[in-house]
């Protein structure tokens, strides 16, 4: 005997749980069916187990999308204030760290625990470990088998999310739906990514695995000034992690190892101020000296900067601020933070989530092809769609 219900959701993430509060506040019986042990996973591993849970500056053009406008409805619907209000009402302490990215004080359990008190006080189900072996229906009537037994409901949300961190229990489900109820999906890939070096690069860099410094990264018309991190394996850090989105095997990245200064005015300067100082002293002082010492070793020939005439000089100072970073390749799935591409939004409505091909089917946060920034721009998404969806179904 299957249970019926107004409402299914699944996937019990930052969007699924605040489409199934918003639809239980209107009085819809609503359930929630998530396959991993526990709800919100992604929530508590964010921002260093502090959840960067939205970014007070959020806007449509911090969103990547085949259809760039798409996100704009529900973003202006549903804004970090709204989100913010909620946190507050729950007693929650919070600081913004950088760039309007806001912090729990305490840990990211506490937006989980919130979005549970507030699903609780609208009677809404959640069912871990429940794993969903078929969808049959449409229009309106939706039947789920899964290994907790049949389950029916006339609307059915998708809230399953991306391929990013497998570890965690990302899979391609809610594609796979997606097709099988008659929607494109865009080709995927990993976002917000650490990207991997090989060859020369690689053996130039590798031994300076933690060294860490601003820098303003650049690929195909878009730049982003902060943190670079060397690794073992490639580079990372914010200013990566965000090119990365933006870059594909064979594009030109270039990296402004001064950003904010003008390098050859800066170069100039040094060589009447310093003239015996050997550019790795001068470079060793607003970078890494390890970095320094390594730049001056395998691209730059580092004498006393009396020695430099203007050409060099200008030779010099374009190497740091245009300084191409040959990346082989990301580190994938595994380390990304969201999944790029996913369900096509021109088959979607941007004011409800529904579909546009089959009554009673939304598809909400990171399995639709809408991607965030870092800086909790994606947990933004995940609110304002999934409140979007949850307002009518």
């Amino acid at each position: 005997m299957a249970e019926s219900f107004d409402v299914i959701v699944i996937g019990g993430g930052a969007a699924g749980l605040m489409c199934a509060l918003t639809a239980g506040q209107r009085g819809r019986s609503v359930l929630v069916v998530e396959h991993a042990n526990r709800v919100g996973k992604k929530i508590l591993m964010s921002g260093g187990g502090r959840c960067n849970f939205t970014n007070t500056g959020t806007g449509p053009g911090n969103f990547l999308s085949a259809n760039p406008h798409y996100c704009k409805s529900a973003l202006a619907r549903y804004t970090p204030a709204d989100f913010i209000t909620l946190v507050e009402k729950h007693g929650i302490a919070y600081h913004e760290k950088e760039l309007g990215q806001l912090f729990c004080d305490e840990s990211s359990k506490q937006i989980v625990r919130m979005l549970l008190d507030e699903c609780a006080a609208a009677g809404v189900r959640i069912e871990t470990g429940c794993s969903v072996e078929r969808v049959a229906g449409g229009d309106g009537g939706y039947v789920l088998d899964t290994t907790l037994g049949r389950f029916t409901a006339s609307s059915l949300v998708i809230a399953s999310g991306g391929l990013s961190i497998p570890s965690m229990g990302a899979s391609g489900f809610g594609y796979q739906l997606a097709r099988q109820f008659g929607h494109d999906v865009l080709p995927t890939q990993a976002g917000l990514v650490p990207l991997t070096l090989s060859g020369t690069h690689s053996q130039r860099l590798q031994d300076l695995s933690g060294v860490s410094f601003p820098v303003e990264a650049s690929c195909n018309g878009q730049s982003f000034r902060n943190f670079m991190l060397i690794t073992h394996r490639g580079v990372s850090g914010p200013s990566i992690l965000q090119i990365s989105s933006y870059w594909r095997p064979g594009d030109e990245l270039l990296l402004d190892l001064l950003p904010g200064e003008d390098a050859q005015v800066w170069l100039r300067e040094q060589r009447q101020a310093r003239s015996a100082a050997e550019l790795r002293t001068v470079l060793g002082d607003v970078l890494p000296k390890r970095f320094a010492q390594r730049l001056c070793e395998a691209w730059f020939a580092s004498k006393p900067m009396r020695q430099y005439d203007e050409r060099e000089l200008r030779d010099i100072a374009t190497q740091l601020q245009q300084w191409p970073l040959v990346a082989s390749g990301t580190e994938g799935y595994r380390t990304a933070e969201v999944t790029l591409g996913g369900v096509d939004t021109r088959t979607l409505s941007s004011s409800t989530m529904e579909s546009r091909h089959v009554r009673g089917l939304y598809f909400i946060g990171e399995v639709v092809d809408v991607t965030g920034w870092l800086g909790g721009y994606n947990f933004q998404w995940a609110w304002a769609s999934g409140h979007a969806a949850g307002e009518v179904v």
